[in-house]
């Protein structure tokens, strides 16, 4: 890689449930969980400070689980307790990298996770650890993706990483549409009155109030969160 000076202070990333899961996105696949680890990991021995929110989709959705006749807010609050579980999964690989880790939890559970502390999950930066936030918001109706945005705000991120299984945003499904054009750059308004997905609406809003860049990338491509971290083109950003 060209430069090893990162262009990054202190990022958030955002996993969803899914890239710790399997092909068919169920369960945990104990070998992307490695790789994602072991990319956080490369980041870190940059000496940047990394916060990560997680999603719980491999393993109970709760809007899914609400279409199913569960109660809205109890299917949310069993797709809170699915995203500890994977913060746990992390959390392990992470540590058997000699990478320190803390969960921090939105819903008190004190024997597995610290509770959130904002002043204490920044301790926790600044003496070089990784911490992952887990139970979205603690609320029932808020994605992982408004935690993403509430807790980079909190913490004072530079910037929201959000991992997904494409290269950036595209004006229309890549997967449907071979002449789907990338964006390499696109404002927050652009992307709204495109209505291009990039975060659910309080997640999205919530960033372009307090000017918070997004990128979005393929965190399945070796190395990538390093490029992205070090200022390389890859993915997409949303900026104002």
């Amino acid at each position: 890689m060209k430069s090893q000076k990162p262009k990054y202070r202190r990022v958030l990333l955002k996993l969803s449930g899914e890239a710790l899961g399997s092909a068919d996105s169920h369960g945990i696949d104990a070998a992307r969980v490695t790789d994602m680890a072991e990319q956080i990991g490369e980041v870190r021995q940059l000496g940047i400070e990394v916060v990560i929110v997680i999603g719980g989709g491999n393993i109970f959705r709760g809007v899914s689980g609400s279409e199913k006749g569960i109660e809205r807010a109890t299917a949310d609050y069993m797709g809170m307790l699915a995203t500890v579980i994977n913060a746990l999964a992390l959390q392990d690989a992470l540590d058997r990298r000699g990478v320190a880790t803390r969960v921090q939890s939105a819903i008190t559970m004190t024997q597995i996770a610290e509770p959130f502390i904002r002043r204490r999950a920044v301790r926790h930066l600044e003496k070089g650890r990784v911490v992952i936030f887990a139970a979205g918001t603690g609320n029932p109706y808020f994605s992982t993706d408004t935690a993403a945005a509430l807790r980079a705000n909190e913490i004072g991120a530079e910037v929201i990483l959000k991992a997904t299984k494409v290269d950036g945003i595209y004006d229309s499904d890549p997967k449907k549409n071979t002449g789907a054009k990338r964006f390499a750059r696109i404002t927050y308004l652009e992307a709204l009155q495109k209505q291009l997905k990039v975060m659910d609406s309080t997640a999205f809003s919530l960033c372009m109030d307090n000017k918070m860049p997004i990128i979005v990338f393929d965190l399945f491509k070796p190395h990538n969160l390093k490029r992205v971290v070090l200022g390389q083109e890859v993915g997409t950003l949303v900026t104002g």
